[in-house]
Order: structure tokens, then sequence, then C-alpha cells
């Protein structure tokens, strides 16, 4: 077993630009590399950026021509799966020796459909696959379609076995216990979720699948909106928009890093991969604590 850094960026994308946005996550790469971090990961939906405060022009019953150009804007920022962009960031992700995880709002050319999207990259340069979301919420679904098991997914590297979900995804027992059942031992958590209460779920989640944990999230507030849409945003909503709470947590519930709250910031720990094998010594979620001749689980892969 050896150590290696674990880290996350929360910052503020340049909403709705999507070649900007991604300048911005190459240079927080590069920032990273400098700490020779290992593991890295972006928060949810982090290039266009999630459009906390958007309705695209929503009510029960009724649309709207100006809240459908909002979509078409927001579609046009999206990320093609694969595409330019997942070229670049498997590029940066080899020349840096990084494993590389980003959350992008994906758009399906044949389907017009977009969605949320975890994206993996390997040390070695090359994209491995995604996560779609399994249950856009709430107002998510007006934008987001929902994804399949057959990107429940996660990937052997020298660094661990890395995968994980995507905000209340985190909330979905079985969900969870896909990853753990696929032996995560880096489990990542893009959010958009900035309460203090969300602190609880990633401490749970380190507890309950013995892994270490990275959850990630934005910072931005209404005046980061282009002047197009800063009229648009609901007017209940605070001038910030999601403060944050990026955080870094051991197998045994230990908090290594933040929360971070109101700012941008690159979170980093070193952890030795040793402690997987402490912790799990009397608990492991899908080994010998589970019962299999209790309980029938099953993924639908297709």
């Amino acid at each position: 077993m050896k150590k290696i850094t674990l880290a996350c960026v929360q910052a503020t994308p340049v909403l709705m630009d999507k070649e900007k946005t991604l300048q911005k996550v190459l240079t927080w790469i590069e920032k990273a590399a400098e700490k020779n971090v290992d593991v890295l990961l972006f928060p949810e939906s982090f290039i266009p950026a999630y459009p906390a405060g958007m309705d695209f022009g929503t009510v029960v019953g009724s649309r709207t021509e100006e809240g459908r150009r909002q979509f078409q804007q927001y579609w046009e920022n999206s990320v093609e799966v694969p595409g330019n962009e997942t070229a670049i960031l498997a590029e940066a992700a080899g020349k840096y020796e990084m494993f590389l995880a980003i959350g992008v709002t994906e758009r399906d050319l044949t389907t017009k459909t977009l969605y949320c999207t975890l994206l993996y990259f390997s040390p070695q340069g090359e994209f491995l696959g995604k996560h779609r979301k399994l249950k856009p919420t709430a107002a998510e679904r007006i934008i987001w379609g929902e994804g399949d098991g057959s990107t429940l997914v996660s990937f052997d590297s020298i660094f661990g076995n890395v995968g994980g979900l995507i905000c209340w995804e985190n909330y979905m027992p079985l969900a969870r216990m896909s990853m753990y059942e696929r032996g995560v031992e880096i489990y990542l958590a893009p959010t958009a979720d900035s309460r203090d209460t969300w602190q609880s779920t990633m401490v749970h989640l380190a507890l309950e699948g013995r892994c270490f944990v990275i959850g990630c999230n934005q910072f931005f507030t209404k005046s980061d909106f282009p002047e197009n849409l800063k009229d648009k945003l609901a007017n209940d909503r605070p001038e910030v928009l999601s403060r944050g709470g990026s955080v870094i947590v051991s197998p045994l519930g230990k908090v290594l890093a933040g929360p971070l709250f109101d700012q941008e910031g690159l979170l980093t720990a070193e952890v030795d991969l040793a402690e997987l094998i402490q912790a799990r010594m009397d608990f492991d979620p899908a080994g010998h604590y589970n019962r299999p001749d209790v309980f029938d689980f099953r993924v639908n892969k297709s």
C-alpha cells in the first residue's frame, strides 16, 4: 500500500461559456499538479455550470419562448462525449499523470437530450468512461434526462478503484450499494448541495463504504451569470447561489480537508491506502458484513 494525494477543485465556472470554463479547468489542473495531486475531482456540471436559480421559463402547464432560448444556450455550451473537450481533458490528465474526474452537462447529438454526467480520465491520458445521473432531482428534470445502469461504473487505477455518484444519487441506498459492490476505494461525490447537512452525508458515505470520499461543489453568485440571464434568475434566491462545502473524508469518517465555504480553492489531502484495509477489519458492506443469503442485490446494467 502507498500514500497518494487526493484533491478537489471548488471554483466558479465561467457560466454558460464552455470554452472559457474549459480553460479555467486546465488552469486548476495545473495548480493541482504543482501540489503533486494524484486524483482530482471537479464539481457537478462544472461545464458549463450548474444552472442554480434558473427556471427556463417553466411553471406547471406552461413554458415560455424565452425559456426555450435559455435551454438552447445551455445546450450549445454543453459537452459532447467523446468530443473535443474530452480529448483536451484526457491530454491534461496524461500530461500530469493524474486521475481526473469532472462533472459536465453532456449533450446527446442524436436525441438532443442533456445529461448530468461525470467523466473519468486516466493518468495515462485516456478517456475511461462516464456516469450519467440516474435521477435528476426536482426541477432538474426539466433540463436533464435519466441515466441507466450501464453507466454505474468504477475504474481500477494505480491509485485504487475510483468511482462515484452525483449529488442526491448519494441518498439512494441501492445506488450506493452498487458502488460498494464494485469495490470502490476512492468515492467521488460531485454535488450542487451546499447545505451544512450535506457534510453528514459525506461522513456517512465514508463510514458506510469504508472508502475515501471526495465531495466537491461549486462556488458562485448571481453576479457570475452573463448579463442576458441575470434578470431572469429567481428573485427569491440569495445572492450566493452555491457556497461550496467541498470536503475530503477518510474511511473511518475523519474529515481530512475542508469543508470549504464561500470561496474558490483547492482542497488536498495526503492519504495512506493502508487505511482502506484497516477500516474494513470490522465492517465491509459488500464483503464480510454482507448477507447475500438474506438480501438479493442486482443491478440492471443494460
